[in-house]
This record gives C-alpha cells, structure tokens and sequence, in this order.
C-alpha cells in the first residue's frame, strides 16, 4: 500500500558530492521480521557512469593533496562515525541480522578503526633507494595514487568491510566508486551523510547502490576504472576476472573459505570450547573466516563433543535487538533456505545432526515469527568428501570429525578448493609452528581466533583469493609504483 511505501526508509546514490535519486528501487528485508523496510536504488550503467565522471573530475585535487591532509581527512570521518556509533549500530543489526552486540563492539567499532588506522600508516610508508658507486648511478622508486578505484563489498560485515577498502583507497589518494551489497546498503548511506562534515571533497567519495549483475558489472566493464578490489563469493570473482581482463585491471579478490579448526588432544579445552564455539558461529556463521569443519583428535572427540553441544545450547537466538541473545538472522529468506539445504543433505548422507537445525525446537518472539532465524547446527558422521565438508555454507553450521595423527590431519585440512584461514589448537609450541607451516592457508590462528593486527596481509590462497590487503599490502595495491635512475 501506498501509505506504507511512505514509511519505507528510501535510500539514494551519493555522486559527486550529492544525493541523487534513481529511477527504479529494490526492496530490501529486515531479516528478524521478514517485512520490506527499505527501498534501494536499482543502479546500472548510468548512474556507474555519473559515479566515474564525478571520481575521474575528483581525482586531480585529491591526490595532490599530501598525505598528512588526507590523514586529517580520514581521522575526522572515523570521529564522526564513532559519535554515531549507537546509530549505526542499530542500522547494522535492522539491515543485516547481526546481534546488536555483535554490530556494537565489532562491525561499527572496526570501521572507525579502519579510517584511523589507514590515517596513520599513510604517514609512515617509504619507498626504496639503491646506488650503483661504479656505474655513477642512484635508482629510487616513488609510488602514485592510480585513479579511480572500484569497490564491492559483501552483506556480512556490511560497513566493516566497506571500510576496510574505502580507507587505503582514499588514504593513497585514489577516487572511488563503491557498490555495496544490495542487501545491506543503510550504513553506507550514513556515512555518506558525514563525508562532507569531515571534509572529505565532492567525487573523492561516490556510492552507487544496486545489485552485482547490474551496477556491479557496469562498474567492473567501465574503462575508466582501473582497480577493483572485490569482497565475495568466488562464482562472481570468476566472473569479475573475465570482464576485466580485456582492460588489464587490477584485482584484489577476497573469496571464501572452508576453515578447519585442529584441535589437538592436548589443547586446552577451557580455552578451546568457548573460542571455537565464537569461531563457528559468530554473526550467524556468515563471516569468511569462521570454522566449518572441526578436526578433533580422538582421544579427546568424545569430551569435546560432548561439551561443545551442550554449550552451543546454550546459545540463545532471537530478536537481535536483545542483548541476551548471541545468534541473530539469516541476510536472507534464500539464503537460509540453501543453509537448510546442506543440513537435509548431509542427513540424507547419512550423518548425524546433534543439535540445532530440524533437532531442536526454535522459540520466537511474536515480532520475528517469519524472521529468517536458525539454531546453531552441529554435524558428525560426515565424510570427508560430503559437500558439507568441501562447500562454503555461509551459516550456522559446523561439522566435527575425528583425526588420529598430525600428518593425516595436515591432508585432510588442506583437501578443501579454499584456502582462507585456519585455527590449531595444541599446547606443543613446536607442533603449532610445524602444523602452521603446511596448512595451505593465508591466516592461521593458533590457541586464539579472529585476532587481527591490520598491519599484516590478510587474504588467502587458492579458491579463497588474490591479493592481499593490510598496512604495507594495500598500500601496494592502490598505488602505481615507478622506479627512476638518475646518472650523475
């Protein structure tokens, strides 16, 4: 009806400096109720085109400047940000699902860290100098902002993500166009409103809405885009890698991963169940880097077992404005319908779910009867080869299976296309350097989880990316290095 379109939050693109409306929307769910709550702009190849024009016109001013004005710049956004931390907190759990804990003391908090952070590590980059004595030469390497820089970002960390990009691009002194998901679109809407307070000038920062199939491959096919640094599944990354080869662009690319997590019979299960736990079922299950297969060495599987059931019953899902509850919404009502999906096949399989999904009985409140809610899933009996063991899930599902020694379990971890991150728990110092050693994977975490220094590479190997991104990383990417030879 048209009186509730009205009430409908309606957002715009933001070009060049303003907010334009569009000429088509696409409606966007709050996954606890189920309801349409928001209209997103249904952007293509001509509001991409705007969102270039205003970057390309940007980009001569803004990457002149110095790095300490930038730095100025992008501190002042992040306090912006943090004074409406409670806003954009609350506008991160309604559009996402996401606990308003979790948006609370995680996504929102990160994304003030990332602009902080790049603020500060653009200030203290240096770039390489050699003499040739004999040849009466000096090389030396100086480094430029390339130009304008495509982002998309994902629906699981929706700002921290973005943020996570936006940053370094803007810290080197690129433009950007950034297309974040369609689904979760509200708080990079916010932070368009604060771009101009914090002095950030007209198409350094454009943000065009829309789906991938249009607005993201209208930004990926524009010649005037030179990078594109992607967050998402590794079917579209496929597909971003063909429609920008004809035009040699670069790529970052952070894809999916199918994170075991090794737990050794001497790991300290006090430590290990409630990590873990964290590690499988965090924001729902939907982050790259959570744990879906769990290898436990046999003399300690039962006990494990048994106390990572009972505590993931423990989990309360629900409404994700309460702040009792630890698990909120699926992103979507297809989304958990696939999730559903991998927990009926591996039943057919003949595994054993024990708890969780189609085993355990999901009390709602009233509100969020056709919210999209399940329970923390735990699967056993399942085969290596199971497409529960080899597929990204995305959800609250995790799948733990027996191991007997270290060089079987080394082969079974790295089994998998992905090669993201990987979690080894033991309290051998030598065993956790040798199993890290040869885990394919571009993090792994050991006796801890999700502990990040952001000036260390982040990315993975395989099927799970290209690239990395970090203080030194990213600054690589969004930059065009050149070297000068001076004779004398």
């Amino acid at each position: 009806t048209m009186a509730q379109s009205k009430s409908l939050l309606v957002l715009e693109n933001f070009i060049g400096g303003k907010f334009v409306p569009c000429s088509s929307y696409i409606d966007s769910y709050n996954p606890s109720t189920g309801d349409v709550y928001c209209k997103v702009p249904d952007s293509g190849k001509e509001e991409v085109e705007a969102a270039v024009k205003a970057a390309k016109d940007a980009f001569p001013v803004w990457s002149s400047k110095s790095p300490l004005e930038r730095s100025q710049i992008l501190n002042k956004l992040a306090d912006l940000i943090e004074q409406d931390l409670e806003a954009f907190a609350q506008a991160e759990s309604k559009d996402q699902g996401k606990t308003i804990t979790f948006a609370r003391t995680v996504d929102i908090p990160r994304a003030v860290s990332n602009f902080r952070f790049f603020a500060s590590s653009i200030l203290h980059h240096v770039t390489e100098c050699t003499e040739m004595a004999a040849m009466d030469c000096v090389h030396y390497t100086s480094r430029a902002p390339v130009g304008v820089a495509g982002l998309i970002s994902p629906w699981n960390l929706p700002l921290y993500l973005l943020t996570w990009k936006i940053a370094p691009a803007i810290a080197c002194g690129n433009t950007v166009v950034a297309k974040p998901s369609e689904m979760t679109s509200v708080t990079a809407w916010m932070m368009c409103k604060l771009l101009e307070k914090a002095g950030v000038p007209h198409g350094v920062v454009n943000v065009v809405f829309g789906t991938g199939a249009k607005a993201g491959e209208a930004l990926v096919c524009h010649p005037d885009v030179p990078l594109i640094s992607f967050t998402g599944s590794t079917l579209t990354a496929q597909r971003i890698t063909e429609k920008s080869a004809p035009h040699c662009k670069r790529l970052s690319l952070e894809l999916g991963g199918k994170n075991p997590a090794i737990i050794f019979d001497d790991a300290d299960l006090s430590q290990c169940i409630p990590t873990t736990l964290r590690s499988s079922f965090a924001n729902q299950g939907e982050i790259c880097l959570c744990t879906s297969r769990i290898f436990v060495q046999r003399g300690i599987y039962s006990e494990f077992l048994k106390r990572f059931v009972a505590e993931a019953k423990k989990w309360k899902t629900g409404n994700p404005s309460d702040p009792t509850v630890s698990m909120g919404a699926l992103i979507s009502k297809e989304h958990l319908e696939k999730v559903r999906n991998y927990v009926r096949k591996a039943q057919t399989e003949g595994a054993k779910i024990l708890c969780g999904e189609g085993v355990d009985s999901l009390a709602l409140p009233s509100g969020n009867q056709k919210g999209y809610f399940m329970l923390p899933t735990v699967i056993t009996e399942v085969k290596d080869e199971s497409c529960c063991m080899q597929e990204e899930i995305f959800g609250p599902v995790t799948c733990v299976v027996a191991f007997d020694t270290e060089e079987e379990v080394i082969k079974r971890a790295n089994g998998v296309k992905y090669g993201l991150a990987a979690t080894v728990w033991s309290s051998n110092v030598g065993r956790i350097h040798r199993v890290a050693h040869r885990l394919q994977s571009g993090l792994v975490w050991t006796n801890c989880w999700l502990v990040r220094d952001l000036n260390l590479p982040f990315g993975g190997m395989k099927a799970s990316g290209i690239g990395r991104e970090g203080a030194k990383d990213s600054y690589e990417f969004f930059t065009e290095v050149k070297t000068i030879t001076i004779k004398h």
